[in-house]
């Protein structure tokens, strides 16, 4: 599992370009799958058949994007102005290694020296228009070789492991979802199961829009990473959800009330299991789901989601077995009988 997910984690792929995970999982579950297929925003479906067929459709999502930076100008002095891809914390940028293009152009996140602030800019963020990129460039010119407006990019940040069961790396929101999913398809299930690796969650949950309505199912899942806040600054229900306290069942967020009796039974499946679980202790933030339940006539959604520190920042951190019970729970809850789910 930690193998690959190291692999999807090093994988360039912020929302709109998400060509090389599409492809490193295409070529992944082609000898597991009975049915691959791509539609033109590019969602990548996959049919796993299991020992049955569902008479009410299940489709299990992840979203294959991560936050990054698309070039906007390039300044006559070889810099580079830019916007966030996603929603991405300014004040987590200045300084950051970048990765810029096919190419994978090497930059860095650049501010005016702290010597140079005044007391005032000090207690606040900067604003973008005060960032830049630096590629080493002296003139325009120069840049344009390398680089063009309009190109994206991503966080250049290593994948390493942290303390005996943490692991730190960029876009873990949302490749640790995808993992547990390619894992699953690898597997023999007992249902016919629909795996969609979605396009474009980070700016608006909208390849889940396109996803929902082709599969059209009764039942989805989702499998996300959400904001964990379990640090020395933050008490109580700001902590929103602690690292090694399991899976995060989904209740409500900013974008969706997840059906009540899928919330129930994901709870029970835990407990029978002796796993841990918890929920949010804040309404906050979102997932596909928001585009899903609302697909066609309504789809009966629940979620399961890693809790992820420093989410959407260069240095994302996540504890292995929490990703290891969202994959059980994501299991358990593929192979229940029908009569369960619609119970």
């Amino acid at each position: 599992m930690i193998e690959l997910l190291k692999t999807l984690c090093l994988i360039d792929g912020p929302s709109g370009c998400e060509d090389a995970v599409r492809d490193f999982v295409r070529g992944y579950v082609k000898e597991y799958a009975d049915e691959i297929k791509e539609d033109s925003i590019g969602n990548l479906f996959v049919l796993k058949k299991g020992k049955k067929r569902r008479q009410a459709p299940l489709m299990v999502c992840a979203h294959m994007d991560e936050v990054g930076i698309i070039v906007k100008e390039i300044t006559s002095d070889g810099y580079l102005k830019f916007d966030f891809v996603g929603g991405v914390d300014r004040r987590v940028a200045i300084g950051k290694r970048v990765l810029i293009g096919k190419k994978r152009i090497p930059g860095v996140i650049g501010l005016k020296a702290v010597h140079l602030t005044t007391k005032e800019e000090r207690k606040k963020a900067p604003k973008l228009s005060e960032l830049c990129i630096d590629i080493g460039c002296e003139k325009k010119s120069s840049a344009e070789k390398l680089v063009s407006p309009g190109d994206f990019g991503v966080f250049d940040s290593p994948f390493k492991a942290l303390g005996e069961n943490r692991i730190k790396a960029r876009a873990i929101d949302d490749r640790a979802g995808c993992a547990v999913m390619l894992k699953l398809i690898g597997e023999e299930l007992s249902y016919d199961t629909w795996f969609v690796f979605t396009v474009q969650e980070e700016v608006g949950c909208r390849g889940a829009v396109s996803a929902a309505y082709t599969v059209n199912p009764e039942f989805a899942l989702v499998l996300e990473s959400t904001t964990a806040a379990d640090i020395p600054s933050s008490e109580g229900a700001l902590r929103v959800c602690s690292l090694g306290n399991g899976a995060v069942i989904g209740c409500m967020d900013g974008g969706t009330i997840y059906d009540k009796k899928l919330f129930a039974l994901l709870r029970k499946i835990a407990e029978e299991k002796g796993m841990k679980w918890q929920m949010k202790s804040r309404v906050a933030g979102g997932t596909d789901a928001k585009s899903i339940h609302v697909s066609r006539n309504g789809v009966r959604t629940t979620s399961l989601s890693v809790p992820t520190r420093y989410i959407h920042s260069p240095s994302c951190v996540a504890d292995v077995r929490d990703i290891e019970t969202v994959l059980v729970l994501a299991r358990e809850f593929i192979n229940c009988e029908e009569e369960v789910l619609n119970a």
